[in-house]
């Protein structure tokens, strides 16, 4: 626990604490609030990251007061311990931490979409800098905007502030996505409005801008000339779980692409800004995502997952799952062929996969350079495609690997496959972190570097209008617990390319 405190301590405290605020939680008894938003703060709270005056006021239909609430999280909470699945993964709680965030906690019940409540609201709030967080459907975003501003609780005052933090699905498509921002910046200014996607919180996902931007060993090969394709991974072996009701409309290109996959896309490829502000950032983000080629239905595979095998268990078929139908065509696997038509990147294919009831569990990015012009050398075993490959490692380790040829010992000019790795979690120690610390604290700074603006995630539903449409019939079905479909082996194979394996192990050889 100290160990964890100390490694947090250190990434926040170059930067002055935020000032008093009251975080607003709409949804108090959700999952994202258990699971996420409250561990979240506990760890800022570790990392002594949280105003001494800061409070939280939660709201839910749930009858319940601050006491009780605060003392069901923390039996939530501490269940996590004995759950390997949980992002937090801290084996107990700091009752010194653990108090500093829930002490003056206070709860109302309500019903988000009567105006009652948000008189009641303008009255407790007065003029203290608040965030509204809205940890709720996405159907619920603009009905709780709209109450807040005809309640006059965003506007700002000389000394405080009011805003918003609005999580994923922002709309379902670009009509609604547009839709959404119009609702919202009726009632706030695009300054007030924190558009938040968790990857961005991860320390690896913030790494990777510093890792190409900060040495010459990387940036220079960045480009179309010496990258060959790229992989963008994020592959889970969970299915639906309880949430049958929210996937059936949803799937795997709503659910994961124009936001997380595309997240990703952005940290690999924008071009370098001209400093770290959150415009200037921002700005290349919407650039790069705005260069994405229209993708046509040929360029894209969907699938859905069958009865399998997970870690040695049977699990059933997708459409036997609770809540959804029979005669489902929604895809729990989606994989694409894109381009991005600018100087840097013309004519280099950049492939993306995001699958349920996988193989393997396994967020990561592999950047393939091009193979030397010509071979000198034998080799040992036939791995040349696995040759100069950068491989950075997001969940569920943390690293960054690359692979190279060398000169096996003993007679002879033959070659064999060797890696470097490069740990996160060996080298700087293993830290609870669920990835919405770093974005909560911004928030609180004023700082919206890492959150999605509107700009960009319009340019995202515009790149995938083509294919984001209900499919007409059945769809392919791979068997849960493999790779995926074949057909998505058929796409990258029309290019003379092949996926890596999903898994979070090495993929390549030991020197023999």
């Amino acid at each position: 626990m100290q160990q964890m405190a100390t490694q947090q301590r250190d990434v926040l405290s170059s930067k002055e604490p935020p000032s008093a605020c009251t975080l607003v939680i709409f949804g108090a008894n959700g999952d994202l609030t258990k699971r996420l938003l409250i561990p979240s703060l506990y760890d800022l709270a570790v990392a002594d990251a949280l105003s001494n005056d800061f409070s939280i006021l939660a709201i839910d239909r749930v009858q319940a007061t601050g006491e009780s609430w605060a003392r069901g999280l923390r039996e939530t909470i501490e269940s996590f311990a004995k759950d390997p699945t949980a992002e937090f993964s801290a084996t107990e709680l700091n009752d010194t931490a653990w108090n500093s965030v829930v002490k003056t906690a206070d709860y109302i019940s309500g019903d988000f979409t009567q105006p009652e409540l948000f008189q009641n609201l303008h009255g407790r709030l007065g003029t203290k800098n608040v965030i509204f967080y809205f940890a709720v459907p996405a159907g619920l975003f603009a009905v709780i905007a709209k109450n807040l501003g005809d309640a006059g609780l965003l506007k700002e005052g000389e000394g405080f502030y009011r805003r918003l933090i609005v999580e994923k699905p922002f709309g379902h498509d670009l009509a609604t996505a547009r839709q959404l921002d119009v609702d919202l910046l009726k009632q706030a200014d695009e300054s007030q409005i924190y558009r938040i996607d968790h990857f961005l919180g991860k320390e690896v996902v913030q790494s990777i801008m510093a890792m190409r931007f900060a040495n010459s060993l990387f940036e220079p090969i960045w480009r179309r000339e010496y990258i060959d394709h790229i992989e963008i991974t994020a592959a889970e072996t969970i299915g639906v779980e309880k949430r049958g009701k929210f996937y059936e409309p949803t799937g795997a290109l709503r659910d994961m692409v124009p936001n997380h996959l595309f997240t990703l896309l952005c940290m690999v490829a924008m071009e370098p800004p001209i400093n770290l502000s959150a415009k200037a950032v921002r700005d290349e983000k919407t650039k790069l995502l705005q260069a994405i080629r229209p993708l046509k239905p040929a360029d894209y595979v969907r699938a859905q997952y069958g009865a399998g095998q997970i870690n040695g268990q049977d699990v059933p078929a997708y459409r036997n799952e609770p809540d959804v139908s029979p005669e489902s065509r929604t895809e729990t696997y989606s994989a694409m062929r894109l381009y991005i038509d600018n100087w840097r990147w013309g004519g280099v294919p950049f492939y993306l996969r995001t699958g349920k009831r996988m193989k393997g569990r396994s967020t990561e990015v592999a950047i393939f350079l091009k193979r030397a012009p010509y071979n000198l050398f034998d080799r040992s075993e036939d791995m040349s495609g696995l040759a100069n490959i950068i491989r950075l490692r997001l969940d569920p380790l943390h690293d960054i690997e690359m692979s190279f040829d060398v000169k096996k010992p003993g007679t002879g000019e033959i070659l064999t496959l060797v890696q470097s790795v490069f740990s996160y979690d060996e080298f700087f120690g293993k830290e609870t972190n669920v990835g919405y610390e770093a974005l909560l604290y911004d928030c609180m700074k004023g700082d919206q570097m890492l959150f999605q603006s509107a700009e960009a995630i319009e340019a995202a539903w515009a790149a995938v209008e083509a294919i984001n449409r209900p499919a007409e019939t059945d769809l392919p079905v791979y068997a849960a617990g493999s790779e995926g479909p074949k057909e998505a082996d058929a796409l990258l194979a029309e290019n003379g390319h092949k996926w890596l394996p999903v898994t979070a192990e090495t993929i390549f050889s030991k020197t023999p």
